[in-house]
């Protein structure tokens, strides 16, 4: 597919501002495909004036759209439901070219971004309230929850559908105007659903979005700007560490969903053919590189053996290549990424680690890494204190229950973890004892729109998805009323 039929729009007016595509005052920049390196677009290159001017338009447009009804915002949000289901080839195809990840994960990614504006087209008529008797007695008081006003979005580039409407959705559907800074690796997906939107029927304004280089100093316009009155992050523990201090100068408004160290924990009863099926979805969906991907991997000693036997055989079925040759496992997103993965890897290995299972790895000329099994990892070695984001599984013996929970908790980190046991108080019993906001029990995903997304400790801040989505987009207000 060339790049002239995978855009059915110029992406070097790729700047929304107030309902317009225009130009990038920084010009364009390219966008490769990491399965070959080849240029497949080149993209608006905006900047902070773009950044500010974006600004100007979602404050304009911020108060008619707060006072659209509810009904017509779910209306607009179940329109670019129906219009991503739609064009889900295209959209799949595009996530392919710009990010890598094979076809079926591509559209399983859209499959599950199309369900954002489905859940948020349903809670923006439901925005709850309360009502109550002051205990004094002498008043009344409602409680109601209003949109926070301008919300500032940035996305990264491991799913681009799919992060883009996790934050726009339940933000539109609070009643708040966005502007939108997706990845510089994969802006073409984001530029594509910010179309559908329009289409779906977003007036001016409403949706912007800004695709660029500068992503610090668009980030830092926008965070300085005093009509932004909420940050949504999705990213490193690195950089939304930075944009918190910068947001705490404002006191703006602050959701963030940073870097996570998965533990996938296999018990000595567990189904041992169902935990590696999960492992295989945990691990290696979109080659790793996810936020929740299993990270380390605590096998019970009993079932040790059988279990990487399994795991290394499954692993090495596994076809590695661009989408379009049907490969299960495309390319990581850079040479650099690769350059970490081997070097994380070397030093476990020069530390008493093996490789027991790795797939084949034709030579392709893009960013690929074999999917790998490493064994005898020791339960100190540094690469289970970093999130790998690749198609690498370091496995660890374990017995006692109480030295596998240190292990796991040990982690800064603290977003998703699995547990695999056929007694489910058993596994409740661990996951709940896991420093986790997600709790994967006998099985290998743990994201879905209707249940709150986000982590504890250094994994991040706030929740998206579910009821708990939309709440990050208002500000609650009370009226006491005489009575």
């Amino acid at each position: 597919m060339t790049s002239t039929q995978l855009l059915s729009f110029d992406p070097a007016l790729g700047v929304l501002t107030d309902g317009r595509w225009q130009a990038g005052r920084s010009g364009t920049f390219a966008v490769e495909d990491p399965a070959d390196r080849a240029v497949i677009a080149h993209v608006a290159d905006g900047d902070v004036d773009d950044a500010t001017a974006a600004v100007d338009a979602a404050a304009r447009a911020f108060d008619s759209w707060r006072l659209t009804p509810p009904r017509a915002r779910s209306e607009v949000l179940r329109r670019a439901f129906e219009l991503m289901h739609r064009d889900a080839e295209h959209l799949a195809d595009l996530i392919t070219r710009e990010n890598g990840k094979s076809l079926a994960d591509a559209r399983a990614e859209v499959g599950y971004a199309a369900e954002f504006f489905r859940w948020f087209a349903e809670e923006a008529v439901r925005p709850g309230g309360d009502y109550g008797s002051a205990p004094a007695g002498g008043a009344r008081t409602v409680v109601t929850h209003r949109p926070v006003g301008v919300a500032a979005l940035i996305t990264p580039w491991n799913f681009p559908a799919a992060m883009a409407t996790r934050k726009i959705a339940p933000a539109l559907a609070a009643g708040c105007t966005v502007v939108l800074k997706p990845a510089a690796e994969t802006p073409l997906t984001a530029l594509a659903v910010a179309r559908l939107l329009v289409e779906a029927g977003v007036p001016d304004g409403v949706v912007n979005v800004v695709p660029g280089t500068d992503a610090a100093g668009i980030a830092t316009t926008w965070l300085a700007d005093p009509r932004v009155r909420k940050i949504s992050f999705t990213g490193s523990t690195r950089v939304g560490s930075i944009l918190l201090k910068q947001a705490a100068d404002r006191v703006v408004n602050a959701s963030m969903e940073l870097g996570g160290n998965a533990p996938f924990v296999v018990a000595d009863d567990a189904d041992v053919d169902a935990a590696v099926a999960g492992a295989m979805v945990a691990k290696f969906r979109g080659g790793g590189q996810a936020c929740t991907a299993a990270n380390r991997f605590y096998v019970h000693a009993d079932v040790h053996e059988e279990f990487v036997a399994k795991l290394g055989a499954a692993t090495e079925r596994l076809t590695v290549g661009a989408s379009s040759d049907g490969a299960e496992v495309g390319p990581l997103i850079s040479a650099s990424a690769v350059d970490t993965l081997e070097q994380v890897v070397a030093e476990t290995v020069a530390a008493g680690a093996r490789i027991s299972h790795r797939a084949a790895l034709p030579d392709l000329g893009g960013h690929f890494y074999p999917p790998t099994v490493l064994v005898d990892v020791p339960a100190d070695a540094p690469i289970l204190e970093h999130e790998l984001f690749g198609p690498v599984a370091p496995v660890v013996r374990w017995r006692d229950e109480a030295e596998l929970l240190r292990w796991v908790n040990a982690s800064e980190m603290g977003l998703a973890s699995y547990v695999f046991s056929r007694d489910l108080q058993r596994a409740m019993r661990l996951g709940e004892a896991f420093d986790a906001g997600m709790v994967g029990i006998n099985r290998g995903l743990v994201s879905d729109p209707s249940a709150p997304f986000g982590g504890v400790k250094q994994s991040g801040l706030g929740r998206e998805g579910a009821r708990e989505g939309l709440r990050e987009f208002t500000e609650t207000q009370y009226l006491s009323i005489a009575w």
